[in-house]
C-alpha cells in the first residue's frame, strides 16, 4: 500500500484526535484542532539534511502565517531507528540555536519506539511520546507560556499523563496507535 501525503496526514490527525486530544496528554491541542490552526507537513525526504532544511522552511513559513498555531512535521520515510531519530533532533535544536530560534520555537518529539532516558523499552511510560510516524512537534513560545499561565501548574502533566499510560495498559495503548493506522478502505 502507497501511503501518500493525504493518508499519512489523516493517520495523523486521527492519532491526534484519538491519543493526544482524546487522553488530555495535552491540555492545549484540543482548542488548537478545534480551531484548525494546527498545521500537518509530511516531509519525504530520506537525508536528514534535507529534513533539517524542511524544519528551517516550516520555521519560515509559521513566522509568515501567524494564524497558525503550530506544525506537526511527519516523516514517513525516515527515522525507522529511534536512536537516529535521537540523533536528527539533536541537529535540529542545534541549528534552530544558530538560527536564533531559542525563545521563539521550541519541539516536542514523538517516534513509534519513544523511550525516554532511563527507561526500559517496554516501559508504558514511553506511550506518552510514542506516534504512528517520526514526528517533529514545532510549537511557538510565546503560545506555550500563554498556556502556561492559562492552565496553571504544568509540571503535574507528564506525571498525570504517565499515570494514565500505566491504568490503560500497553494491549490499550497498542490499540489506539494500530487504530490511527486504519485506512478507510481497511
Amino acid at each position: 500500500m502507497h501511503l501518500s501525503d493525504e493518508l499519512v496526514t489523516t493517520q495523523t490527525i486521527k492519532w491526534v484526535n484519538d491519543f493526544i486530544v482524546g487522553l488530555n496528554i495535552c491540555p492545549f491541542a484540543k482548542r488548537e484542532m478545534e480551531r484548525e490552526s494546527v498545521r500537518f507537513v509530511v516531509v519525504r525526504s530520506k537525508k536528514s539534511q534535507v529534513a533539517l532544511e524542511e524544519l528551517m522552511s516550516e520555521v519560515h513559513w509559521l513566522d509568515e502565517h501567524p494564524e497558525t498555531e503550530t506544525t506537526i512535521i511527519v516523516f514517513p520515510t525516515l527515522f525507522s531507528d529511534f536512536y537516529r531519530y535521537l540523533d536528527f533532533v539533536d541537529l535540529a535544536e542545534n541549528i534552530m540555536f544558530e538560527q536564533e530560534c531559542e525563545g521563539v520555537y521550541q519541539l516536542a518529539t514523538f517516534h513509534p519506539n519513544y523511550c525516554f532516558s532511563g527507561a526500559e523499552p517496554e516501559d508504558v511510560s514511553n506511550y506518552t511520546n510514542r506516534s504512528p510516524y517520526p514526528m517533529l512537534h514545532l510549537l511557538r513560545e510565546a503560545s506555550v507560556e500563554k498556556a502556561i499561565e492559562f492552565y496553571g501548574d504544568t509540571d503535574a502533566i507528564p506525571e498525570r499523563n504517565i499515570d494514565v499510560m500505566e491504568e490503560m495498559g500497553k494491549e490499550s495503548l497498542e490499540k489506539i496507535l494500530s487504530n490511527s493506522m486504519q485506512t478507510p478502505d481497511a
